[in-house]
């Protein structure tokens, strides 16, 4: 197992590829701290790990907010002993378009999705200094490299998240800190399951593979990156995304 005894926290891992990506962890030996707003997406995603054998615990965390931050990394501590691998991947959308976009889904956007991935990743970065190792893993987007048409505050933040990996790959490096990012292409989640069929369609055909991914998929780059493989990977966007940016 690739993550035999790695002590793994996965934000907005309640459902859709955090849940996946929980799932897949334990799969592979980790424990995972299972970190959401929703108690009972939380518990779900906890019976669902310890269901399969793996090990899981759950914590209600608002990653806004520092002091939520630093309860989850003390919990985290106080049970398993050390932070080796933090995944970002809590995020929201507030979709519109730039003559339309209102202040209120522009900060909310950027208070999670940038703010939240600042403050998870300082708070881990703090612990894993002194322990001289860590894997930070944040959740991208091929809209923070090509942009979408309505989703300026979501394109910004990804951008963001792609200039902050690189920046902390640099600055961490010293401390045996990893820092990725995973950048997704049209993934069928929960969310982009109620889409009509023809939209649904519509991003297939841009896919050069004709389909769309799954959470799993995400999943799998995520438990690669955190892996001993990808010991001398840091500073990388990796596209997971069945060729749409080619």
């Amino acid at each position: 197992m690739r993550l035999k005894d790695k002590v793994a926290i996965i934000t907005g891992a309640g459902r859709g590829i955090g849940e996946a990506t929980a799932k897949k962890f334990a799969s592979e030996g980790a424990k995972v701290v299972v970190a959401d707003l929703n108690h009972e997406d939380v518990d779900q995603t906890v019976t669902a790990i310890k269901e399969l054998g793996g090990e899981a615990i759950g914590t209600l965390v608002n990653v806004t907010k520092r002091a939520d931050v630093k309860a989850l990394m003390e919990r985290t501590i106080a049970i398993y002993g050390s932070v080796d691998v933090v995944v970002n991947n809590a995020g929201i959308t507030a979709d519109a378009q730039l003559l339309k976009m209102t202040d209120e889904q522009w900060d909310q956007v950027i208070d999670v999705n940038l703010k939240g991935v600042f403050t998870v990743s300082q708070e881990a970065a703090t612990v894993m200094k002194e322990q001289n190792s860590g894997v930070i893993l944040n959740a991208s987007s091929i809209v923070g490299s090509f942009g979408n048409f309505g989703q300026t505050n979501y394109a910004a933040t990804k951008w963001g998240v792609n200039g902050m990996t690189k920046t902390w790959a640099k600055e961490l490096g010293r401390y045996n800190i990893r820092v990725n990012a995973v950048a997704p292409g049209f993934i069928l989640t929960p969310m982009t399951e109620k889409m009509p069929e023809k939209v649904l369609n519509i991003m297939k055909e841009k896919s050069v593979l004709n389909d769309l991914g799954s959470p799993e998929d995400i999943a799998n780059g995520y438990a690669f990156l955190a892996s001993d493989e990808a010991r001398f990977i840091t500073g990388t966007i990796l596209s997971i995304d069945g060729g749409v940016v080619i």
